[in-house]
């Protein structure tokens, strides 16, 4: 559970380095890729909480 507690924050820390960069196409795509993770990570983590 705290694994993915952690892993959750690296894809918050993940999405806040690269959200500001609005005209770079890069980070637009690893924002997405990061927030895709998150919402995967989620989901593990509602699982593993009941």
């Amino acid at each position: 559970m705290e694994a993915i507690i952690a892993k959750m924050k690296e894809q918050i820390a993940a999405i806040c380095a690269d959200i500001d960069k609005v005209d770079n196409k890069a980070a637009k795509a690893r924002v997405r890729k990061a927030t895709l993770e998150l919402a995967k990570l989620g989901k593990e983590y509602r699982k593993a909480s009941i």
